[in-house]
């Protein structure tokens, strides 16, 4: 289990250390630019040495953006975020497959659900992957609610169709709760994701979803263990994986919240029999 470090430094040891403090066992990629190459390795070497797994390079941007400049430049941006996970010894890349929205780079359109979306994301996911031919990395696109891949179904779908080794799962179940059906079976959508998934998955995220009363449906995000995810469910398949994806905490507003967070995960986590790495901070 890992999360941001709140750690004020660039070196890769105190880096690494931080996260050791922590009690984590994982961390998100430090910023570091491709060509960086001394402080790639620098910090792939003091990771590796305090036992803490790097789990995911971020590239958070639009590949579907309706500007041809735009979206070229995504794509590049993408494609250098799998370089350095390669690079780094990061378990993958993530993005989200993109959006048709013209106006909130991530957010609802009618087409991110359809056909043209799934070719585009399929092409893009070829294309990043075949430019970088990592023998290690995945790339991945994170589950969304409003945009494919939006259920184990479609992104079974997508594994098929990608047909590149180097394409993972990335399992954010909370994404992937987007009506009560899912909010009030999440046990089984988990074991679901778990059952179709399982060999694929590289990386998860560690959110819960509490259920907001109004006239129309709410969920917020809150933090662990204020909401309605079987938690219990979510580590025990998990941890049972035999390529042991790393649980990232994410979307919380200061290093208390996460700390609260990590609290509770390893709580339920001792009560479920699950041992986290490292098993003391």
């Amino acid at each position: 289990m890992g999360g941001p470090s709140f750690a004020k430094t660039d070196d890769p040891e105190e880096l690494a250390l931080a996260h050791r403090r922590l009690g984590y066992g994982a961390a998100y990629c430090p910023n570091i630019k491709l060509t960086d190459t001394d402080r790639i390795r620098a910090t792939a070497a003091a990771f590796q040495r305090h036992d803490v797994v790097i789990a995911e390079v971020g590239r958070w941007v639009n590949l579907m953006d309706a500007n041809p400049e735009q979206r070229r430049k995504n794509l590049e941006f993408v494609t250098e975020g799998l370089a350095l996970a390669e690079a780094v010894g990061a378990r993958c890349c993530v993005d989200i497959a993109g959006s048709f929205n013209p106006t909130v780079w991530y957010g609802p359109h009618p087409d991110n659900l359809s056909e043209r979306f799934f070719e585009a994301a399929v092409e893009n996911a070829r294309k990043i992957i075949d430019a970088v031919k990592p023998r290690r990395a995945k790339f991945c696109y994170e589950m969304m609610g409003w945009a494919l891949p939006d259920s184990v179904e479609s992104n079974l779908r997508l594994l098929k169709a990608v047909d590149r080794p180097a394409f993972g799962v990335h399992l954010d179940p909370c994404n992937l709760i987007n009506s009560p059906q899912r909010f009030f079976r999440n046990t089984d959508l988990l074991n679901e994701c778990f059952d179709k998934l399982g060999p694929h998955i590289v990386s998860c995220h560690a959110k819960d979803l509490h259920w907001e009363v109004e006239m129309n449906v709410h969920f917020r995000e809150v933090i662990p263990g204020k909401g309605s995810l079987d938690y219990t469910t979510f580590l025990k398949r998990l941890a049972v994986l035999p390529q042991q994806p790393p649980l990232m905490m994410e979307h919380l507003n200061k290093a208390e919240e996460y700390a609260e967070a990590a609290r509770y995960i390893k709580d339920v986590g001792a009560k479920a029999g699950v041992r986290f790495i490292p098993s003391e901070g």
